[in-house]
């Protein structure tokens, strides 16, 4: 008796454990969207480490509080290596934002952040090609090299922003094979 009792008391706590813990997935204009009690991720298949490439930008979202919330972005080439892994406290967002944005309850810093990483794979970060014929070399521009790689290969690139004033533009490099800043602005 006692054991047919535990049994059933370990399904019955297994079974709330995979409800609780269950993903729902959705699609919302090319962009995947996986969410769980524990964490959202959202994901976009586009050409990056050549011009008709799949590869897979994912940004993971975890945690529950400001001071726990990490942004996970990673990029994955065809054959689901990854190329490009970077993680972002979501207290470092707060940090650098516009000074007008009152974000002093933790339930608007909460709201700013899983804003951050839902807009992180918008359409318009994405940039076809990353180097455009016309433009020029600046002091923003880490590597020149680099930079005239991509206007003569016309690889595609990305941008995302760390904070108001901190934006990273970084692109696919066939001589070097790995994804390089080719661009850090303002």
């Amino acid at each position: 008796m006692k054991t047919l009792f535990t049994k059933t008391l370990i399904l019955f706590f297994t079974a709330i454990f995979l409800i609780g813990c269950k993903q729902e997935e959705k699609q919302e204009n090319g962009l995947v969207v996986k969410e769980s009690n524990e964490k959202v991720e959202y994901s976009r298949i586009y050409p990056f480490t050549g011009t008709n490439s799949k590869d897979i930008f994912t940004v993971n979202l975890k945690g529950s509080k400001p001071e726990d919330m990490v942004i996970d972005f990673s990029i994955q080439n065809e054959q689901k290596e990854v190329i490009y892994n970077v993680s972002i406290k979501g207290l470092d967002l707060l940090g650098s934002t516009d000074p007008n944005l009152d974000l002093r309850l933790k339930e608007d810093q909460i709201t700013f952040i899983k804003n951050i990483a839902k807009d992180f794979l918008n359409e318009e970060h994405f940039l076809e090609p990353a180097v455009m014929p016309d433009q020029e070399i600046d002091t923003y521009t880490p590597d020149p090299k680099f930079f005239e790689e991509l206007r003569k290969n016309g690889l595609n690139g990305f941008m995302y922003r760390l904070g108001k004033e901190n934006k990273y533009y970084i692109a696919y490099s066939i001589t070097e094979k790995k994804v390089k800043v080719y661009y850090n602005c303002c």
